[in-house]
């Protein structure tokens, strides 16, 4: 049984009362801390659970393993970044590219440690790890494509192009909550006029995806 069949297994098990589910949210929510600032080599089960204040069998029952239980964090990041920075479907489309790059920035903002694990990976070279990381990459590739194209399913040009551009501000979003020297609204506006100076490449590249006309103008 592979890791994530093992906590696909305890996980009705961990449902069965409220109490669980909160605990079970509660000791993720530590985690989101402790693998952000160490690394996960260094941190044993005896050191997370004296950090956490828990028993280590508590951890054990709820997820199986030290890997699964930094997979269960990864994962409940990625579903909350995921979702903060998706939403405003109802809006124009340009309007909800706005409010992704704007969702992206205030998510960064509010949780620095949950951020940091999902786009650096936390810790070494985990295949599982950088599998959801690429997740979250493509999610935010497929948003931005339907607040620019009108679909999230785009031709390996484009795709490409505004990969190259999320994987940027990856690194400018890490940069700047270490040292936040620009304002939020700074750097959204940065990060808008990027993405036209990414679409408008795109666009010269295969002109059967032109840049929205607000990007044109910088705006």
């Amino acid at each position: 049984m592979n890791t994530r069949q093992q906590r696909d297994a305890v996980r009705p098990r961990v449902r069965g009362t409220e109490r669980s589910v909160a605990r079970r949210a509660e000791l993720i929510a530590i985690g989101r801390k402790l693998f952000a600032d160490t690394s996960y080599d260094a941190l044993s089960m005896d050191d997370i659970a004296q950090q956490a204040h828990v028993a280590k069998g508590l951890i054990y029952y709820y997820f199986q393993s030290k890997r699964g239980y930094y997979l269960a964090i990864v994962e409940d990041s990625v579903a909350d970044l995921v979702t903060f920075a998706g939403g405003g479907r109802e809006l124009a489309a340009v309007d909800r590219v706005q409010r992704t790059i704007d969702g992206l920035l205030r998510y960064a903002e509010h949780n620095h440690a949950a951020y940091r694990t999902i786009v650096s990976g936390g810790v070494g070279f985990d295949t599982e790890v950088h599998a959801i990381r690429d997740g979250v990459r493509e999610a935010i590739v497929a948003t931005i494509a339907e607040g620019a194209y009108g679909r999230a399913t785009i031709a390996p040009l484009a795709r490409i192009g505004l990969l190259t551009w999320v994987c940027g501000v990856e690194g400018a979003i890490l940069d700047w909550i270490d040292r936040p020297e620009l304002s939020r609204e700074t750097m959204r506006e940065l990060l808008v006029k990027t993405l036209g100076g990414a679409l408008r490449a795109i666009e010269e590249l295969d002109p059967s995806y032109p840049a929205p006309a607000p990007a044109r103008r910088g705006h």
